[in-house]
């Protein structure tokens, strides 16, 4: 086939799942054989832009007559058989939708976050989940200036969900959620259900190694933010050290991200703890294959838990909270460990668990690379997304649909 990805890329400081997860789709295509060409732009660039073209950022999140035409140009060249749009914002925007509709190339979207609703994306505020948006009336973002803080910087994003709400209703073939959980907490959409498909993300290939056994030691791989936990986590840790002081186990963290410092600081206190920064794609896996367990502290509710994945790939135990994703991802006590949300104390008592009983976890984590090899290995999952793909060309928008077995 002829696939066109369609992305814009977020900013290399902090490390991005959805960059991962495109990489890895083009790449799988790429190598079954298939014709695949990006279309992207990079938040990264923006820093070097003029204050008047930074300014007019916000306006071009609702509408990108430049990327409209240039991706319209492309079309007529390449005649892909399908567009994969994966993030339009702020640097694309829906103007692409339009696009597709003029050229009469169908529309796969992957919906990565909750952001058709949510102006931050994640459905969390003050700390805790919310879904004040759900229902798609963005009063509450506005009112709370849930994007970055800022009633201003959430005028437009509300707006634009607003301005094009139909758009992704009406214009595109196929939807691709990446959890259950994530389709049922965007069910206030009304995307229509025979265009809508269940496809979790996978993790590239990677070569069983025989794992000597590992240190005592719990890895946290991630963007340290609040909603991504890392307050959550330091209090787990401290609340750990506090029961016992004594303990050998140690901690690694990696990512960046706005609480980087602050976890730095931390750890600069903690002489179980090593805070490592932002760690390159090898690096990260190196680290990760010395864990006896990953742990992924998230606070909101994840559309894909892709690290506790990734840690599966390397034969280790992932520790994740018993919500968003997690549960369809982790079975607790088979391959890996799920701990009640919100409850530091909680995962104080897993971390226990594996200081006292490491065999345990070296266990949850063969076994995880084995629950690795059967849901989420490229093989099975390529076939998936190609069969979504082949849907949308037999079944494009506003014909007589018609399921594609």
């Amino acid at each position: 086939m002829r696939v066109l990805l369609v992305h814009g890329r977020y900013r290399s400081v902090a490390p991005s799942g959805e960059n991962h997860v495109v990489d890895q789709e083009a790449a799988a295509l790429s190598g079954a054989g298939h014709q695949v060409e990006l279309f992207q732009r990079h938040s990264d660039d923006i820093a070097g832009w003029s204050l008047a073209r930074k300014a007019a950022v916000p306006a071009r999140s609702l509408w990108n007559g430049e990327v409209r035409r240039e991706l319209a140009r492309l079309l007529e060249r390449s005649r892909p058989d399908v567009v994969h749009v994966h993030n339009t914002f702020p640097l694309i925007s829906p103007s692409v939708l339009y696009a597709c509709r003029d050229s009469g190339v169908p529309v796969v979207a992957t919906l990565h976050n909750y952001k058709l609703v949510c102006a931050s994306g994640d459905f969390f505020r003050e700390g805790a989940p919310c879904h004040d948006c759900a229902g798609g009336y963005g009063a509450a973002a506005l009112a709370h200036g849930c994007y970055r803080g800022s009633r201003v910087a959430t005028t437009p994003v509300v707006a634009g969900l607003a301005l094009h709400r139909s758009a992704w209703q009406e214009l595109v073939s196929a939807f691709i959620f990446i959890s259950a959980s994530q389709r049922d907490l965007l069910r206030d959409l009304h995307l229509p259900e025979d265009r809508s498909f269940v496809k979790h993300n996978f993790v590239r290939t990677v070569a069983a190694a025989e794992r000597t056994r590992p240190e005592h030691l719990v890895v946290h791989l991630g963007r340290l933010d609040a909603a991504k936990g890392a307050p959550f986590l330091m209090q787990a840790w401290d609340a750990f050290r506090a029961r016992h002081p004594e303990s050998p186990l140690r901690l690694a963290v990696a990512g960046g991200g706005p609480l980087e410092g602050e976890v730095r600081a931390w750890g600069n206190r903690h002489p179980s703890v090593d805070v490592v920064g932002l760690l390159a794609p090898e690096e990260a896996e190196r680290l990760l294959r010395r864990a006896l367990v990953a742990v992924v502290p998230s606070q909101w509710e994840e559309t894909f838990g892709l690290v506790a994945i990734e840690a599966m790939a390397a034969g280790v135990a992932p520790v994740a909270p018993e919500r968003g994703s997690f549960p369809e991802l982790v079975t607790d006590g088979v391959d890996g460990a799920l701990f009640a949300p919100g409850d530091p104390g909680a995962l104080a008592r897993v971390l226990h668990d594996a200081d006292e009983h490491p065999e345990r976890y070296v266990e949850l984590g063969r076994r995880g690379r084995a629950t690795y090899e059967e849901r989420f290995r490229a093989g099975t999952n390529l076939e998936q997304l190609l069969d979504i793909y082949r849907f949308a060309v037999s079944n494009p928008i506003g014909g007589d649909r018609v399921v594609v077995s």
